[in-house]
């Protein structure tokens, strides 16, 4: 079943599966009409059969939505990392994307962030009104990195003022406060509960020694020259999630965190099926990133909207703040999106509606007393969809002046 019978932005959610603290049925009030989700029961690496995928969708459309977004199908490390077995990973990648295919699905985001997929160092940064936010502190982000990871040669990346206020701020946090703080950071991949240990995680980062973001970026490149003719072949449009924050952290490396990088990207593998998830929030964690340019710019790539704001303080962290508010204009953003929509329109495209999820939320009101993935808490998203279709509605009969 799908859905996507006009050219307004496709209110979707993202869904971790019968394991998720909301069902599809409470979804369904908050209206979204496209589910975002992944089989996050198979292990990264591993073929997605067609039966498993079947399996899941008529979940879905048993509920009335349809499947929108593949949101992820994770990359192994080894492709990441480039070694010899990569090419192993990357025909099952293939295979899944034909099997997804069958299936009728033909959007999937990905990212190719070394070995975590975001990182914060609060999950319930407290905020004005009383509700929290997930945090970006990069004097906690030094402490841990210094004082509990303890990774080589962590210190030649911090001047000694640095080194000073993160010392000032591990020694001041309790025993429980910095089990926190590990735990935070150290949080595996979203729909699991896996977190790494620094013992883990530091063996992760020696194989990533030899590989910096040059490297990095030769791998994505090589992935995508594999990845993206069976992804035309089958008619699925891959859409690259940018690294969240977008800038190294932990010693890793970051390949997709400015304009130049996204072109970059689209550039290298030309190809209807080569193209962007624009994550407001992620691209937003740069000061330096205009994102009404980078729309206007490299719209035409744009086929998955991920819509969140951040708050940039003065002593360099941010936090997650409502959607409509933080530093990033939401209203140019979405004027921006419409005029790429208009573009698509005199073009004679045929995917002019976009599809647009409420990326995370505060978690407030009856959101505490359930158990939600960081950043996914139900009533904030709700609030922010219900925002961003307020905003969308508004800026598009003034642009098209009805």
């Amino acid at each position: 079943m799908n859905r996507l019978a006009n050219h307004t932005l496709y209110p979707t959610w993202r869904w971790f599966g019968p394991q998720d603290a909301m069902t599809l049925a409470e979804i369904e009030q908050t209206g979204a009409r496209g589910i975002v989700t992944a089989l996050h029961q198979i292990p990264c690496g591993e073929v997605w059969s067609v039966e498993e995928i079947k399996k899941r969708q008529q979940v879905i459309e048993s509920e009335g939505f349809d499947w929108t977004v593949v949101e992820s199908v994770n990359i192994h490390e080894s492709i990441k990392l480039g070694t010899s077995d990569r090419d192993k990973y990357i025909v099952h990648y293939q295979q899944t994307l034909r099997n997804l295919a069958e299936r009728g699905i033909g959007l999937v985001c990905y990212n190719f962030m070394p070995v975590l997929d975001w990182t914060r160092t609060h999950l319930a940064y407290p905020v004005a009104d009383g509700s929290s936010a997930l945090r970006y502190d990069p004097v906690a982000l030094a402490a841990f990195e210094l004082f509990i990871l303890k990774r080589k040669g962590a210190e030649d990346q911090y001047s000694s003022e640095q080194q000073s206020e993160a010392e000032a701020y591990f020694t001041s946090k309790s025993d429980e406060e910095k089990r926190t703080l590990q735990r935070t950071i150290l949080a595996g991949l979203p729909g699991t509960d896996e977190v790494f240990t620094p013992a883990q995680f530091n063996k992760f980062l020696e194989r990533y020694q030899e590989v910096d973001a040059q490297q990095l970026q030769k791998n994505l490149i090589y992935f995508l020259e594999q990845i993206i003719p069976i992804a035309e072949e089958v008619s699925i449009k891959m859409a690259i999630h940018p690294d969240d924050p977008p800038f190294p952290v932990l010693g890793l490396p970051r390949v997709v965190s400015t304009e130049s990088d996204l072109q970059f990207i689209v550039e290298s593998v030309p190809s209807s099926s080569n193209g962007l998830t624009f994550c407001t929030g992620s691209l937003g964690g740069r000061k330096d990133n205009d994102l009404p340019g980078m729309i206007e710019r490299l719209g035409h790539y744009i086929y998955f909207l991920h819509l969140r704001n951040v708050q940039h303080n003065n002593d360099g962290s941010f936090h997650e703040a409502n959607h409509l508010e933080g530093s990033t204009d939401m209203g140019a953003v979405m004027e921006a999106v419409i005029r790429e929509q208009q573009k698509r329109g005199a073009k004679g495209r045929n995917d002019i509606t976009i599809p647009m999820r409420p990326d995370h939320g505060h978690q407030l009101l009856f959101d505490a007393d359930r158990s939600f993935y960081p950043g996914y808490s139900g009533v904030g998203r709700m609030r922010g969809l219900a925002e961003l279709r307020g905003l969308e509605l508004g800026t598009r009969r003034m642009i098209e002046g009805k």
